[in-house]
Order: structure tokens, then C-alpha cells, then sequence
């Protein structure tokens, strides 16, 4: 089993070192899971959220290029409807190249209209916009010669991308998925799929065997490496913690629960508080070390070898902690 970090800076505006400080937070929590034998980081793109959000994920991971050597780097993921493609494929292609074939390509058509109303492009025509998105963006780094792309949104003539990516034919393309028909389009269409941090342990398991029957249906190679299950991670060092890591995780859920999707999800659309609770559900990695492991190995049981950590408060000791007493159990 695997583990990776998803998520990314988050810096507010204001006080003496503005911005920066909680990307440089940021930068070395990443360094230090790579020191510590994490295997990715998927960093996510947000924008106009007033939260201090990464909105530049390709320049975040091209810095992160230049600071690691060994842990991939993703995006989770490049909103397309809202970005020039060739631009996209060049800025992708370049970061491939400097991190020495390093780049994971997370890609998704969004699903915030507040992003959608910013950018003045309709929700409406995200997957159309997808689509010729990533038609032109297979082209760039396929085509040995020029060429050109006369869509019903971009229009090019006569050009080449460069550079070329260092992963040949290109780098792994990643798809965030949680319907049925998502899944079943990730698989026929060569993706690996990114699943998200709500969807309790059966829900996941069950998407997992669905990717992998579709695999097998048009005869494409499967790795459970192409799969990552995003999971909520609070590590205690005592019970008496669990009440506050409780109200912290139904804070998480209340702020994004209603973004779930797909078979089963509409349970995490008004989630009830954590008055009296002692879990709330069983996808968060809530615990101690023991019930952590013992839930990864749920997961493992399940067919998921590439975990993906999201911790509502990260810091490098926790890090530390993961390595030093979960990791061991899954060497």
C-alpha cells in the first residue's frame, strides 16, 4: 500500500508575511513527506473562494519540482472549461520535463458555480468544453507534425507544442469520478481515477470493482495504482481527543458534504451534527494508530493500494507519526 498527500496551501491575505508564509508551510510539509517516503501529492485549483485556495497549481508544483526528486506530483485537478488547452498542454508538458517525468495530469470539468459565474462561462457547457479540451490536448502531445483543431470553442492553425512531456506518450491522465457512468468513461478512456474523501469504505470498495470490471470489458491493463482514494485523516494520541477531532470532522463534511456524488452519496448531503457521536461515518482515518491501520487494511481488503491523505489540520508531526506508526504495518 501506498500513501500520498491531496489538498494544498492555504495562506489569508493580511498580517507581516501576507500570502507567503502558508505556502512555505505548504512547501515543507510536502518535502517532508517525501523524506519520509510518501509517494504523491495531488494539489488541488480553486479560485475566487476568499479562503486563500490555491488558484495556481501548476506553478506550486513546478516549485515543488526544483524542492523533491522522488514523490509525483499532481493536479487535482485542472478545471479545463476554463483554461486555454494549448496553454495548458505547454505549462503541463514543461512541469513533466522539470520534474523528470514526475507529473500526474488530474483533470475535471468543476462543479462550483461561484467559479463558473467568475470565469463568465455557463455550467451548462462544462463537458462540451472538456471534451474539445482534452481532444486538443491529446493532439499536442501525440502529433509528430504540426497541426491544427478547428473547434466549436478554440481554433488553432498550423502549430506544434513545445515542448514535448518526458512521459511518453504523455503523462498519466487522472479523472475525478464518483457516478456510475463517470467511472465507466475513466476506465474505456484511459484515466486513472481520483475518489473523493466522502464516500464511506463500501461506497469506495464498490467504485473500485466497477473500474476494474470496465477495464476488463475493453480489454485495458489494470494497476491498482490507477486508482487514489482520498481519505479525511486525524491521527489521536489519546481518546480524549476524539470529541474535538469529531467536531472538526463534521465541520469538513458540513462545509463539503453537499459536493458528493453518486450511488449512496445523497446520505452526506445533510449530515447531522456530532452532538453524542462517537464516529460519524467510516471514511475519515479518524483514530489512533491501531484503528487507523485497521481501517486501511478495510481498504486494502478492497482492492485500494494508493490512499490519499487530507488532514484539516497538516502538519510535518503528523507526517511523522503516519510513517512512524501506520506505515509499517503496509511495508
Amino acid at each position: 500500500m501506498k500513501f500520498g498527500l491531496f489538498g494544498g496551501a492555504r495562506a489569508a491575505r493580511g498580517g507581516p508575511t501576507g500570502d507567503s508564509q502558508g505556502y512555505a508551510d505548504y512547501i515543507d510539509y510536502v518535502c517532508e513527506a517525501e523524506a519520509l517516503g510518501f509517494h504523491s501529492v495531488f494539489v488541488v485549483e480553486h479560485h475566487f473562494t476568499g479562503h486563500g485556495q490555491v488558484s495556481a497549481s501548476l506553478n506550486i508544483l513546478s516549485y515543488l519540482a526544483a524542492r523533491t526528486s522522488r514523490i509525483r506530483l499532481g493536479t487535482a485537478v485542472v478545471v479545463l472549461p476554463w483554461h486555454n488547452p494549448v496553454l495548458i498542454a505547454e505549462q503541463a508538458a514543461t512541469l513533466d520535463l522539470l520534474s523528470n517525468g514526475r507529473f500526474d495530469f488530474g483533470v475535471g470539468k468543476g462543479y462550483r458555480d461561484a467559479e463558473f459565474a467568475g470565469f463568465c462561462v455557463p455550467p451548462v457547457e462544462a463537458t462540451e468544453r472538456f471534451d474539445e479540451a482534452m481532444a486538443v490536448i491529446r493532439t499536442a502531445w501525440s502529433s509528430p507534425e504540426r497541426f491544427s483543431h478547428h473547434g466549436k470553442r478554440w481554433r488553432y492553425d498550423n502549430i506544434v507544442v513545445e515542448p514535448a512531456p518526458k512521459q511518453r506518450p504523455h503523462p498519466p491522465f487522472w479523472l475525478g469520478a464518483g457516478s456510475d457512468e463517470s467511472i465507466r468513461r475513466a476506465a474505456r478512456e484511459g484515466y486513472s481515477l481520483l475518489l473523493d474523501q466522502l464516500a464511506p469504505i463500501d461506497l469506495i470498495v464498490g467504485r473500485v470493482a466497477a473500474f476494474k470490471a470496465e477495464c476488463a470489458r475493453v480489454g485495458r491493463p489494470y494497476d491498482p495504482l490507477q486508482i487514489g482514494v482520498t481519505r479525511g485523516f486525524q491521527l489521536l494520541k489519546h481518546e480524549s481527543e476524539r470529541a474535538a477531532a469529531i467536531a472538526t470532522r463534521f465541520d469538513v463534511l458540513k462545509a463539503i458534504g453537499g459536493l458528493a456524488r453518486g450511488a449512496g452519496a445523497e446520505a452526506y448531503h445533510a449530515i447531522g451534527g456530532p452532538a453524542g457521536e462517537t464516529e460519524l461515518d467510516d471514511a475519515a482515518l479518524l483514530g489512533t494508530a491501531d484503528q487507523i491501520v485497521t481501517r486501511l487494511k478495510k481498504l486494502q481488503a478492497g482492492g485500494i493500494e494508493l490512499v490519499l491523505l487530507v488532514d484539516p489540520r497538516p502538519s510535518r508531526d503528523n507526517l511523522r507519526r503516519f510513517a512512524r506508526e501506520i506505515m509499517p504495518a503496509f511495508a
